[in-house]
């Protein structure tokens, strides 16, 4: 049996090498409510958070970012979080920053040591995301590329050229979200998802969204998807579903596989 690729802190599987992780998402605006979302979240016990920074209505305030990212990072403990600018072009949030802008913030929030983990669409410019891994490397945090398509789910060539690409390009995990129109596009998301993981040097992350690709979330561990999204207070894309219904899940399909 191919053995799945970990996701990796300081050399160590992120929560004692549990397989896949799950990570929720936080989308409230202001600080305050950011701080309310997390005691929510925090009582639902992900393995990892994720702070969609592109709602954050100070995102512009440098100061306000990191410090709320140190205050996210105080109160979740030993629990990994993940910083992430979701791009409009990529289903994220309108923000009023130039990509200049957006990158040399990436920088600082690295610098400030109060994140673990940072996600940048591999679409970007190539030059955009040397600057992006450059400040992740210095600053020891693991540097997730990604690839979203919020309208259909390209065919397996296209989708393994991405998973290849974000390794290419000095990714330390490879992450590929997509819509499908029909359950044949969700077979072609784990299809691409299993030949990655058995060619790709580092983890991966994928996912079909929507309704008909919620069973990706289910059982893309299976077919090597290191991570899993769920919703802890609020959802921040289409298909994540409750992290009480996923860990039920986890655990009859774990178990049913024989998997500890």
């Amino acid at each position: 049996m191919h053995i799945p690729k970990h996701i990796e802190l300081g050399g160590k599987p992120i929560a004692g090498g549990k397989f896949p992780l799950i990570c929720t998402p936080m989308v409230g605006r202001t600080f305050d409510k950011l701080m309310a979302e997390l005691d929510v979240v925090l009582h639902k016990k992900p393995d990892m958070l994720e702070w969609r920074v592109d709602f954050f209505e100070q995102i512009g305030d440098s100061t306000a970012v990191i410090a709320t990212a140190t205050a996210i990072k105080n109160k979740a403990g030993s629990i990994p979080l993940l910083f992430t600018r979701r791009s409009i072009i990529e289903g994220g949030e309108k923000i009023a920053l130039t990509e200049a802008q957006v990158i040399a913030l990436y920088k600082k929030v690295c610098a400030s040591n109060c994140i673990d983990l940072i996600d940048y669409e591999m679409a970007n410019d190539p030059a955009n995301i040397a600057q992006v891994r450059a400040s992740a490397c210095d600053s020891g945090v693991l540097l997730v590329l990604s690839f979203h398509n919020f309208s259909f789910t390209p065919g397996l060539e296209t989708l393994a050229s991405k998973f290849l690409l974000a390794d290419q390009l000095g990714a330390d995990v490879a992450k590929v979200a997509v819509m499908p129109r029909n359950l044949d596009d969700v077979l072609t998301l784990l299809t691409a998802t299993r030949d990655a993981s058995k060619k790709l040097r580092i983890p991966l992350i994928s996912m079909s969204m929507g309704p008909l690709g919620a069973i990706t979330r289910m059982i893309g561990g299976v077919f090597g998807s290191a991570l899993s999204f769920a919703v802890g207070a609020a959802a921040s894309a289409p298909g994540q579903v409750p992290i009480e219904d996923l860990n039920t899940v986890l655990g009859i399909v774990n178990k049913s596989m024989g998997v500890k």
